[in-house]
């Protein structure tokens, strides 16, 4: 296929395009995240720096690049999609992502773990936001993007979709009784709720 290019636009994506939902059902969000020193980081915190209700605290990640997905549309459909993009731990960068997490907390209501697994929420960040979240005594809704969802050990509301669901759990089909089987298997195998 040939795309002739009539327009470019960026816009958040990922844990910050939950961030601009959040803002435009009226609500205010505390983005906390990683960028890289390159042009996308610069990119990204100049859109979310005018997005109305919505801060972010970004932890910049020399020699991390921020990740970018291109999508190439053509007649309202998706031809293609590049992205660009790590998947490894934040390593040291870990402790001051947790850091903001933390002094953000106070003035939070609710914290949501939007699990996009580029490496940001490893395991041991999930972990400690989980807990000082339930030691400051916010409810934390987590959207997984593992399979291993005993990552999220203690959040009060887990939000698999179809597809999620069935690769923790094994089984798929979309009638009831596979659902219902699918979400048994997750309690069954469940991170303590609450």
């Amino acid at each position: 296929p040939i795309l002739a290019a009539e327009e470019e636009t960026a816009m958040p994506g990922g844990a910050a395009n939950v961030a601009r939902n959040i803002a435009a059902l009226g609500g205010k969000a505390l983005l906390v995240g990683a960028v890289g020193t390159d042009e996308a980081g610069r990119t990204l915190t100049r859109l979310l720096a005018e997005q109305q209700g919505v801060e972010a605290d970004e932890v910049v990640v020399p020699g991390r690049p921020t990740t970018v997905k291109i999508r190439y549309i053509a007649e309202n459909q998706q031809v293609v999609r590049i992205d660009y993009e790590v998947r490894t731990s934040l390593g040291v960068a870990a402790k001051a992502l947790l850091e903001k997490f933390h002094r953000g907390l106070a003035a939070a209501d609710i914290v949501i773990l939007s699990d996009y697994a580029k490496g940001v929420l490893s395991d041991e960040v999930i972990g400690a936001a989980i807990a000082m979240a339930k030691a400051a005594g916010k409810p934390v809704v987590a959207d997984p993007k593992s399979v291993k969802l005993t990552r999220y050990d203690g959040v009060d509301l887990l939000t698999p979709n179809l597809g999620e669901a069935a690769q923790a759990t094994k089984l798929s089909g979309r009638e009831d009784g596979n659902v219902e089987a699918m979400t048994a298997a997750i309690l069954a195998d469940a991170p303590a709720v609450g």
